[in-house]
């Protein structure tokens, strides 16, 4: 039993459960496509001056914890916000990323699917202020990701709203990215929430507009178009988008409030999954999309409904501080075997948010190891000074 700090500044004993589901692959195969958006761990014996530069990355932990998901039969997706592009990793590391991942998925014996992000970020800002510089950033990022066997994902820019992008710009941009594609892509509209610096992504602020915006360009290169991911933690939003979709063209849900029931689904359309909630809960998605291929419904929302309380924890404004939350868990379950993270993140969350999710994660069965668990929660509470 621990003493875990409270939002109104006290100290509360709490004890584990002791029931967490047990990690493991599915017994069918899966009615709906399920990428979880992994994070990247830092070597503390290499990491210098970690709010400068580039991490070290401990590759050791950072592909285990792949491993981890492709064993209980989740696809990845890989170098994307969840694993700090554009907030600690740099292009370099995520190139190497992403050609040390694809070795290892192409290795692993269920052969999981890897998208891999591609974006602009090999450039400072003031190099990207006009169309083409931007498609030759994007294009440079897309050749490195197909050559290494990877699916792209054409990742949301800071740089079109930085040089006040409208519809029309948009619309050449990625129709020129989507003919050059090898293979259909998966588009990527990331909120505000997330990052504002993507504010008035699609040329626009209104959403109605933007959403016409894309689908306008996905219309257009239907051929290309694999589905787009929407993160606008809007519900009613993604279910009225992903009606209008043509057929073929996939919804992946980047909603890790509402996940539940968008991949249910409504009896016509449902949403496939894209998830940074998907690392933290990957047992209970995994086995919960079971239940779901199999027809068991209320299995299904049995499994996912204890751990909606758990990620809306930690993805609580500020949304962007999202990526703490994910490897705190994946320490407490021994994925990886520290907590620290590029540019010390770790330290982007307070106290009484870990202890949060440490009871949260308790009652959604996902601490797989409890006695593992206790202990480390226990030390990072002494470095807080409540041990």
């Amino acid at each position: 039993m621990l003493n875990l700090p409270t939002p109104d500044h006290r100290l509360e004993p709490y004890a584990l459960s002791g029931e967490p589901l047990v990690p493991r692959a599915p017994a069918l195969p899966l009615t709906r496509t399920a990428f979880a958006a992994a994070h990247v761990v830092s070597d503390p014996l290499r990491e210098r001056d970690p709010w400068v530069g580039a991490p070290a990355v401990d590759w050791e932990n950072t592909l285990r914890f792949r491993h981890w998901l492709w064993d209980q039969g989740l696809g990845l997706a890989e170098a994307m916000d969840t694993a700090q592009r554009g907030m600690g990793t740099d292009w370099p590391t995520a190139r190497e990323l992403i050609a040390r991942t694809m070795r290892e998925a192409k290795a692993h014996p269920l052969r999981p699917r890897v998208a891999c992000g591609a974006g602009t970020d090999q450039h400072p800002p003031e190099a990207l202020r006009d169309e083409a510089a931007i498609v030759a950033a994007y294009a440079e990022q897309m050749e490195a990701i197909e050559a290494e066997g990877g699916q792209v994902i054409l990742m949301a820019t800071r740089a079109l709203p930085a040089i006040g992008a409208d519809v029309e710009t948009y619309a050449r941009v990625y129709g020129r990215l989507l003919e050059q594609a090898a293979e259909p892509v998966i588009l990527h509209w990331l909120g505000e929430m997330f990052d504002p610096a993507l504010s008035g992504y699609w040329g626009t602020r209104d959403v109605a507009a933007a959403s016409d915006a894309v689908l306008a360009i996905i219309a257009a290169h239907r051929d290309k178009v694999d589905g787009i991911k929407i993160s606008l933690l809007d519900q009613a939003h993604e279910e009225a988008f992903r009606a209008r979709l043509p057929e073929g063209v996939r919804l992946y849900t980047g909603d890790d409030f509402n996940y539940a029931p968008l991949i249910e689904g409504d009896g016509r359309h449902h949403s496939h999954a894209l998830l940074g909630a998907f690392a933290a809960i990957a047992p209970a998605a995994s086995q919960a999309l079971e239940a779901l291929a199999r027809g068991d419904v209320a299995t299904y929302h049995a499994l996912l409904e204890p751990t909606v309380p758990l990620s809306r924890e930690i993805f609580k404004a500020p949304t962007r501080f999202y990526k703490a939350g994910i490897a705190f868990l994946a320490w407490l379950n021994g994925a990886q075997s520290h907590f620290v993270m590029p540019g010390g993140f770790q330290s982007s969350r307070e106290i009484t948010h870990y202890a949060a999710l440490y009871r949260l994660a308790d009652r959604a069965r996902l601490l797989a190891r409890p006695d593992l668990a206790e202990d480390r929660m226990g030390l990072l509470l002494k470095l807080h000074g409540l041990g």
